[in-house]
């Protein structure tokens, strides 16, 4: 018996001793144990905070999922894991955003960082990491938050380590003329980065989008993409701070959804070649953003006799909320929004293998009140 203690007591400081051992053990623990075992010691303080290990924790993608945004019920940004199965891993069901008594709203995600708004007239606008409970307030607009059309943040540790905000400007009325401004966690400032550009709109577009004119913001492969943004679908490469063009895939179709995952753009568009049938095409983004190629052709008709009620009279029911791309090809999925009776069901359809997953339902099956949805992934990355 002695001998088993002392070979513990022997086996428990050699790992102790070894940092390269110690890491391989802590990343593979949740991130609530991460950030409560960095008060252990110095030591593990240093090397739980260290760039290269928060750099390898991240790369993990722990606990992916989204948040829904929307009134009612859902006004307190619910959390919703799509591996269903483990949400012992979660340290949070949903985000209670105490440092500001008016409520917080969800604008964008990315790579872990959340950028909120306050719900109040005044807005104030926050970068919110849910992981480690860290917040920064970001200094008001130069110009008054009443000209902006767009807020987003960049972010990723190796393109952008630094957080940046985005921010588009409205300089006239009818909301042609624009600016970008960009803040930088590094500098903590503002900084106009291309004093003005043309967007034209119909007079159509004007009067229904308006305010919105920039919508569907993405951060990949060191740009924000807004696509597709009316007549033109443009990206702004950050470091260069240059504005350009993006092309549509060649065939004119309905578009569904733009987004990133694990470094790769997707954009989803509704095919119409078969009319009886639910067929959606998957595109990607080449890494020069010289062109699209298709990923996947996906027919969803097995999803009807699950869900008749996305039967209507003139089309099928349903929006693609994400396109989460697996470790392993065969694990990439879409997330679908799709009526069920007199509720909305957020599903996982697997691309390979046509097998789907209900995650969550969500009370109101009105498709025009839907919530908003941000991927969250955790991130140990501090500000």
């Amino acid at each position: 018996m002695a001998d088993s203690d002392h070979q513990s007591t022997h086996s428990g400081a050699l790992i102790g001793s070894s940092d390269d051992i110690l890491t391989e053990i802590l990343l593979r623990l949740p991130a609530t144990s991460i950030l409560r075992f960095k008060s252990a010691s110095k030591h593990w303080l240093w090397l739980l905070s260290d760039r290269s290990f928060t750099f390898r924790f991240d790369k993990l993608s722990k606990s992916p999922g989204l948040f829904l945004v929307g009134d009612g019920l859902l006004a307190s940004n619910i959390y919703v894991p799509f591996d269903v199965e483990n949400r012992t891993r979660l340290s949070f069901r949903s985000l209670d955003f105490s440092f500001d008594p008016h409520g917080i709203q969800i604008l964008q995600s990315c790579n872990g960082l959340l950028l909120c708004c306050s719900r109040h007239f005044a807005r104030r606008y926050y970068v919110f990491n849910p992981t480690t409970k860290q917040s920064a307030i970001i200094p008001p607009v130069p110009g008054g938050h009443e000209t902006i059309r767009f807020m987003g943040v960049a972010f990723h540790q190796t393109d952008c380590v630094h957080y940046k905000v985005i921010c588009i400007r409205a300089l006239d009325p009818v909301g042609e003329s624009y600016q970008i401004q960009v803040y930088s966690s590094h500098t903590r400032e503002w900084k106009i980065s291309i004093q003005s550009f043309s967007v034209q709109l119909s007079t159509v577009e004007t009067w229904f989008i308006g305010r919105s004119t920039f919508r569907n913001g993405v951060f990949w492969n060191g740009a924000f993409h807004w696509f597709p943004s009316l007549k033109e679908n443009l990206y702004f490469k950050i470091d260069v701070e240059k504005l350009q063009s993006l092309a549509l895939p060649g065939l004119k179709k309905s578009f569904e959804y733009i987004g990133e995952s694990r470094g790769h753009l997707h954009l989803i568009v509704r095919n119409y070649r078969r009319p009886h049938s639910l067929h959606v095409n998957v595109y990607e983004m080449l890494s020069d953003h010289s062109g699209w190629f298709l990923k996947y052709e996906l027919e969803l008709d097995e999803l009807v006799r699950a869900f008749p009620g996305m039967i209507n009279p003139f089309d099928y029911t349903f929006q693609v909320i994400d396109v989460v791309r697996g470790e392993k090809d065969e694990d990439t999925f879409l997330v679908l929004a799709v009526p069920s009776g007199k509720l909305i069901s957020l599903i996982t359809f697997n691309v390979h293998d046509s097998s789907f997953k209900e995650i969550y339902t969500h009370p109101d099956n009105s498709f025009i009140r839907l919530p908003t949805f941000h991927r969250y992934t955790e991130t140990l990355t501090s500000f």
